[in-house]
């Protein structure tokens, strides 16, 4: 967690079909590994609320290194997987860093 001016951050919320879960995860996993390999990977985390809306959060280095990762194949191709098997609903908001700061206590 150190974040820094001009990496970009998105924020992806979605909600699965029920159906859909177990071959999500698969899915999911493999994208992730992918994700790693990256050109300016920074990193990203998953979290699922009690209702069931899951929040991924992914950054990276800069603008060039995200659109690497929004426009690789194998990710495209997920991204219609989603639209067409796991997904009930998603949105995605996609930012620059404009402030950065971070603590961690001694």
């Amino acid at each position: 967690m150190s974040p820094e001016v001009g990496q970009v951050v998105t924020v992806f919320r979605s909600r699965l079909r029920p159906e859909a879960v177990a071959d999500y995860s698969d899915d999911a996993g493999r994208i992730a590994a992918l994700a790693r390999t990256m050109p300016g990977y920074v990193e990203h985390k998953a979290f699922t609320a009690d209702d069931g809306e899951r929040v991924t959060l992914v950054t990276f280095a800069d603008r060039a290194s995200h659109q690497g990762w929004r426009d690789h194949p194998e990710h495209r191709a997920a991204q219609r997987r989603g639209l067409s098997d796991y997904y009930r609903e998603y949105s995605i908001a996609v930012g620059t860093t404009d402030h950065a700061a971070s603590w961690t206590r001694p």
